[in-house]
């Protein structure tokens, strides 16, 4: 049958699966194909039609490729008129036919035959006329475009406003946006091979975290040091304040990969005492760590279907990262920590995969970077001491020259061969702290995850603190108002 746009019948002739060298469009292409003499290499392979894949080089290139200008801008104008300037204008991207055939790995003969096929298709006879140029068109230039996240981004401003404006519970649209946004992101890597979600706990890199905690009082701060599991340790929930990851009462670990950003963390005053604890993971954790997402690469073939909603979905998640770390201003709180908070609650408990805990940099400090393990794997393992153990804490004592800050832990154990053993949470004190006021029980269903290493407990007294500030100069102008005519 006669084709208008094929005159020549060029969409006829065939290509062999051994001419295409892009894997994913020669599995798509050949699947089913007969075996017969290719026209460009004169082998009998499987084979499919040239038109056939022109149809195919046409949609990825009309999803991953622009034509660029064939003017110059208004600068390069003016660079190339500035007579001591060497500036030569060269066009963007390169000519058609190769990128065609850079872009499906296919011989440059058969590239030529796309092309012309491409711009007899797109041939227009008015634009020709004017002298403009036409898609395809056998002088055009063509460049990769890069992707555009503006879907992405406004999908993420309406799963904010919805959580803060319209349902922050069984929020449907909000679970199905951060289901397209978090899924099966354990598989996504960084350019340099870095998994986004990584392993936490016994022997690997991140298998300890430290907690600060700020004291103004000085018993309270000896109470720490008895038993630092429960007092040093994420809190019972009817003391949880809201968090970046967390909401009023759903208690969770917040932590540091080292003591430096745990202080600055805290935000202590001036005078108050911090103090500081080790806390080994026990167990193996998946986290996902924020700090990657700017870092994630997709691989794939532009002749897949699904790679431009991948590439776009990457290159948001790149910005994502500081958007979830980015400072919250006092007062803002109650409604700025709600989107992390609802990611928080999805990761733990709706995702695939689900997932333990967060990293995020640290806003307090510049490369620190923080830990927050969501509720279910918060849990720190209780100090065990043996029964009838009497625990008492000293802050310093008195010397000729004044008071001595000199802390220290005794643990006076009773008289027995074989003691039974005891834990921080069999104090009374204790076990009204452990008590769960969301089951109404002191015992804690959880598996542990955290141990705390007594013998790394350290007090800071605050002196002074520090602040990094860019400073911009203000101008002030003075000038007389001239007067209105009319």
């Amino acid at each position: 049958m006669y084709n208008h746009d094929d005159p020549d019948g060029l969409a006829d002739k065939l290509i062999c699966i051994g001419c295409v060298g892009d894997a994913y469009l020669a599995r798509e292409m050949f699947a089913a194909a007969n075996q017969e003499k290719c026209d460009y290499c004169s082998k009998f392979l499987e084979i499919t039609r040239i038109g056939d894949l022109a149809d195919r080089i046409e949609k990825a290139f009309e999803e991953h490729y622009i034509r660029t200008s064939e003017q110059m801008t208004s600068m390069q104008w003016a660079m190339m008129s500035d007579k001591e300037s060497l500036y030569e204008w060269e066009r963007d991207g390169s000519p058609i036919v190769d990128a065609i055939e850079s872009a499906a790995e296919i011989p440059h003969a058969a590239a030529e035959d796309v092309q012309t096929i491409l711009e007899e298709r797109h041939a227009d006879v008015d634009l020709a006329a004017m002298g403009e140029e036409c898609e395809f068109s056998s002088d055009a230039y063509y460049d990769e475009k890069g992707p555009d996240t503006r879907e992405w981004h406004e999908e993420w401003s309406r799963f904010e406003r919805s959580l803060k404006t319209e349902a922050r519970f069984f929020n449907q649209a909000a679970a199905f946006h951060l289901a397209e946004v978090f899924g099966d992101i354990d598989q996504l890597k960084t350019r340099d091979g870095r998994a986004l979600v990584i392993d936490a706990g016994p022997g690997t890199a991140l298998h300890q975290l430290y907690r600060a905690r700020v004291f103004q009082d000085v018993r309270e701060l000896t109470d720490a040091l008895r038993f630092p599991d429960l007092q040093l340790g994420s809190p019972p929930p009817k003391q949880a304040r809201a968090g970046r990851m967390n909401a009023q009462g759903v208690s969770v670990f917040y932590g540091a990969t080292d003591d430096g950003v745990a202080l600055a963390e805290v935000r202590a005053p001036v005078g108050s005492r911090v103090a500081v604890a080790t806390f080994s993971i026990t167990r193996p954790l998946r986290l996902l760590d924020l700090t990657a997402l700017i870092d994630v690469h997709v691989i794939g073939s532009i002749f897949d279907s699904s790679y431009l909603r991948r590439v776009e979905r990457a290159a948001f998640l790149r910005t994502l990262g500081d958007r979830m770390s980015r400072p919250v201003m006092p007062g803002d709180e109650s409604l700025d920590y709600l989107p992390t908070q609802a990611v928080a609650d999805f990761l733990a408990t709706a995702n695939v995969p689900r997932l333990d805990g967060i990293v995020f940099s640290s806003v307090q400090t510049a490369d620190g970077r923080n830990v927050v393990l969501f509720h279910h794997a918060s849990r720190v393992a209780a100090y065990v001491v043996p029964a009838g153990t009497q625990v008492t804490a000293c802050e310093g004592y008195e010397t000729d020259e004044g008071w001595e800050e000199d802390y220290s832990v005794s643990e006076q154990t009773p008289p027995s061969s074989e003691p039974e053993q005891r834990t921080s949470e069999d104090d009374f004190l204790d076990t009204i702290l452990a008590f769960d006021f969301n089951t109404g029980s002191s015992k804690d269903q959880r598996e542990s995850t955290l141990e705390v290493d007594v013998h790394t407990v350290a007090v800071h007294y605050v002196h002074s603190v520090k602040v990094n500030t860019t400073s911009h100069s203000v101008r002030r102008h003075r000038y007389e108002r001239l007067e209105d005519k009319f």
